[in-house]
């Protein structure tokens, strides 16, 4: 059968996070590092197409070919493992305990931005003809979305604070989602479209992630945005990690475990 039961993937998303924690070191950098290169080059592709063609739309709609490629090749980013290495602990794998989820963390974050970072060199390089020019069209836009997503929030205050951390919870409740969906089918073609639709829902939607973002802000100041690396770190990343991991978690993971790996006893019925 191609569609695996619920209890079924939860185990499996239990077994991912046990792997996750107890892979060495080489391999979860690795790993991390090519997850955050494809997400953000699809990213980068996204920002083309809605340029090019002036359809927003069209770019939300692409934008998850990354996503699909990166996890059919066995990568990892931080928002999955935000939701998948703490249902091993809560599980109570052997071996597994709350540094080695700190741990995983830390290292993936690494390879990720690592992976965002050199990308977003690319992209810079190629907007500007290897910085001999202006950026062009492409480029003036990544180094816009950088402006109004850091000091346009830092505009608005507390709320505007308020209003990041919540797009990162969104974000990750469907990012998540698009984790958990390749594992729910055992076909390609399954696994392709349970990503593709909460992932297209997320970018559509303009919620904020924290590798994608790892792309666009560096890109965003070596293209001449008006922003610091100050204002990308306090009125972005941060909050956008933060936000990413409890919407993930609370929405996706533990909701997903409560109710299918540890299900309540049945009502009696007299």
């Amino acid at each position: 059968m191609s569609y695996l039961l619920p209890s079924e993937f939860v185990t499996k998303m239990v077994d991912a996070g046990e792997s996750k924690i107890l892979m060495a070191t080489r391999d979860t950098i690795i790993r991390a590092y090519m997850a955050g290169a494809l997400l953000t080059l699809a990213a980068w592709f996204a920002v083309t197409m809605s340029v090019n063609t002036g359809q927003p739309i069209i770019g939300a709609l692409l934008f998850p070919v990354g996503f699909c490629i990166l996890y059919l090749f066995g990568f990892d980013l931080l928002t999955g493992v935000f939701v998948l290495a703490p249902l091993a602990l809560i599980d109570k794998r052997p071996g597994v305990t709350f540094r080695g989820v700190l741990r995983n963390w830390g290292l993936v974050f690494i390879g990720n931005f690592g992976g965002a970072f050199t990308v977003a060199v690319m992209a810079a390089i190629v907007t500007t003809f290897g910085f001999s020019s202006p950026p062009d069209k492409v480029g003036v836009a990544l180094g816009h979305i950088g402006e109004s997503r850091t000091v346009g929030y830092a505009a608005h205050g507390a709320a505007g604070m308020l209003t990041l951390f919540v797009r990162g919870m969104l974000c990750n409740w469907m990012v998540s989602a698009g984790v958990v969906g390749a594992m729910i089918s055992t076909t390609v073609t399954g696994k392709v479209l349970a990503m593709w639709m909460p992932v297209m829902l997320f970018f559509a939607m303009t919620f904020e992630h924290s590798i994608v973002n790892m792309f666009l802000f560096p890109a965003g100041l070596l293209l001449g945005g008006q922003f610091t690396v100050t204002d990308y770190l306090f009125w972005n990343e941060i909050p956008t990690v933060l936000g990413n991991l409890v919407g993930g978690l609370a929405f996706t993971g533990l909701t997903l475990y409560s109710t299918h790996a540890r299900t309540a006893p049945k009502r009696r019925v007299a």
